[in-house]
């Protein structure tokens, strides 16, 4: 065996040892007798390995030359355009082309082009490219150099106009999807390094496979003041980039959001508050048992943020959750039926679990629908008149969410025990966890609630016995122990 079939044997790539070959002569021609055919065959080998990617998703837009295999999506139109140094137009044509890991365009030039424009290339099609890489307007673009079909590989990858959310992958662009509006938020403004002005602005969508998070830009972020939670939508032009390890949706000039008359449906996957571990990022569903009223502080930059407390239940368990800025604001009570979207899992007060819903959370109020107590899934419905409506599903055991489902947190006598307990007027005590500060305080002993008159500041999650008189089903505090 020479030593070219040598290098050749043990070079791990896609490639025929004809063009190998090829490409070993034109180096040995490109260097002009400084280098022998084993010293360019070596060479090759060696740019072909640092070229050579597995899938799309291994791309940067740094790489000067790629080679990989897609499959075309779709063919877009041919455009031309003027050369500051020549007489003839250029021509060009983009290709949007994807594996099972990710979504790129392809930019073929002039005759390519051309012959592209005449049916040369159909969406199905599987390609062998060899390009350049860059970040485009759209994200990942590769100017193509080669590129020739290829019957023989198979790519899972579905070609059709229309995506679903979870269908979605990095880098792709002129996606259009249908969805349910979950959330909105407010328009933000930012200075842009030339000077200008941008506005951004931020909604959660969601359709029978998931959700994302979409992100308006300019003149489409109004776009989120306007759309109310529960409308179904269909975004024309949008593209896909990552922000922390997450995909999103991106609308900018040329993409438009736009209200439909047509039943969308929205079935989350959320965790059983039970399985929720320390530092996870999870969805959570269930109902509201207790609020705590806002509370405002100071950020170390001199600006003011803003918190709100909820302890929120399903028929595993219970959980605080903090709501901050905007979410603080929510208009949500005891009874409320909640699904939270990418809640932060932290340590609480007391070593308790509690759960964080920062600016990267969606915070739906769930209006008709019924979490399943079994496997925390929400079922929701648009149906086009913009209220959001669900399925009901089997709750379960009517001590969980049930108990909480007329929106009234449950009571009980001061005794804890039967219809013969303490009377209205009598003194009494009753020794639980405060589940619910503010006004009146509500306490926990695990099994019953009672509401609590107390002028004494107590904290969530802390166990105190209160004593005094019962009005009612409301416990006067004369001291708290």
């Amino acid at each position: 065996m020479g030593a070219i079939e040598e290098i050749y044997a043990d070079l791990e790539a896609d490639v025929s040892e004809e063009r190998f070959r090829e490409a070993v002569e034109q180096k040995v021609e490109q260097m002009e007798g400084l280098a022998d055919e084993e010293t360019a065959a070596m060479i090759i080998a060696h740019e072909i390995a640092d070229n050579e990617v597995e899938t799309i998703s291994d791309i940067e837009p740094a790489m000067d030359e790629v080679k990989f295999i897609a499959k075309v999506l779709s063919v877009g139109d041919l455009r031309t355009f003027e050369r500051d140094d020549e007489d003839e137009d250029g021509r060009v044509i983009n290709v949007e082309a994807a594996d099972e890991t990710g979504t790129v365009r392809l930019a073929f030039w002039d005759k390519e082009a051309a012959a592209i424009d005449d049916g040369e290339l159909e969406p199905g099609d599987v390609l062998r490219v060899k390009g350049r890489a860059k970040d485009g307007y759209n994200g990942l673009e590769v100017s193509v150099d080669e590129a020739e079909p290829d019957d023989e590989v198979e790519i899972d990858v579905t070609v059709g106009d229309e995506s679903t959310i979870d269908s979605l992958t990095l880098g792709q662009s002129d996606v259009s999807v249908r969805g349910l509006v979950l959330g909105t938020e407010s328009v933000r403004t930012f200075s842009r390094d030339d000077g200008s002005e941008g506005k951004v602005s931020n909604i959660t969508l969601g359709d029978e496979t998931g959700r994302i998070r979409v992100t308006l830009w300019d003149d489409r972020a109004d776009r989120a003041t306007e759309l109310d939670s529960g409308v179904a939508v269909e975004i024309v032009d949008g593209y896909v980039r990552e922000r922390e390890g997450s995909l999103e949706l991106h609308v900018g000039d040329r993409g438009a959001i736009d209200e439909i008359d047509e039943e969308v449906s929205f079935q989350p996957d959320a965790t059983p508050i039970e399985a929720a571990e320390i530092d996870q990022t999870i969805d959570i569903a269930g109902v509201v048992r207790s609020t705590d009223p806002k509370r405002t502080f100071d950020r170390d930059d001199g600006s003011e943020g803003q918190v709100r407390n909820v302890r929120v239940q399903d028929d595993t368990g219970d959980i605080r959750v903090a709501l901050w800025g905007e979410k603080a604001d929510f208009d949500i009570g005891p009874g409320d039926e909640l699904f939270l979207a990418d809640v932060e899992i932290q340590d609480g007060w007391q070593d308790d679990l509690e759960a964080s819903a920062g600016w990267g959370s969606t915070v739906v109020i769930l209006e008709g629908a019924t979490i399943d107590g079994d496997d925390g899934s929400v079922d929701t419905t648009s149906d086009a008149g913009g209220d959001t409506s669900g399925a009901v599903s089997d709750g379960g055991d009517s001590t969980g969410l049930d108990a909480f489902a007329d929106g009234d947190q449950p009571t009980t006598d001061a005794s804890g025990g039967d219809d013969a307990g303490t009377a209205s007027g009598e003194t009494t005590e009753f020794t639980g966890t405060v589940v619910q500060t503010g006004n009146p305080v509500v306490l926990d002993d695990g099994t019953e609630t009672m509401k609590v008159e107390t002028s004494d500041h107590l904290q969530l999650g802390e166990e105190v016995t209160a004593r005094g008189t019962l009005d009612g089903e409301t416990l006067d505090a004369e001291e708290i122990l």
